[in-house]
């Protein structure tokens, strides 16, 4: 199973009045940790999209667990939670400089025709996607 790591500098802008990092910036980092876990697959989204195939978000899944302040660093790991040949789940786990887990989460994709944004087949459509998801997904137990 691959697993990717990607640090992140907390930024003030990311942090609210509390000086904790803001709740919807962590979904900006699972983001950033799922483009770098695709890069490293060997792919990225920007040629998904010039083949007019979106992959959008169906299902977000956080738990908050430890806040992040202004000057800490955040530690993404990102892997392929779960995938069928249609839907595509990463999970994810930010940890503190302290290797203290902040937060877990998961986000569940499908990939779409950008004209009618009806869900199509990985396994069919994007045969390299759908071969390295399934040699790289979490084993299940």
């Amino acid at each position: 199973m691959l697993r990717n790591q990607t640090e992140i500098d907390v930024r003030y802008a990311e942090t609210d009045q509390m000086g904790v990092v803001y709740h919807a910036n962590y979904l900006i980092w699972f983001e950033i940790g799922r483009t770098k876990l695709i890069e490293e697959l060997g792919f990225n989204y920007a040629e998904l999209e010039k083949e007019e195939i979106l992959s959008p978000v169906t299902d977000v899944q956080v738990k908050y667990r430890k806040p992040l302040t202004y000057g800490q660093k955040a530690v993404i790991q990102t892997w392929i939670e779960d995938y069928n040949g249609l839907k595509v789940t990463y999970g994810y786990e930010i940890r503190n400089e302290r290797n203290e887990i902040c937060v877990t989460g998961m986000t569940s994709h499908v990939c779409v025709r950008k004209e009618t944004f009806r869900a199509i087949s990985i396994k069919k459509n994007l045969p390299a996607w759908h071969d390295a998801y399934e040699k790289n997904k979490k084993p299940k137990n």
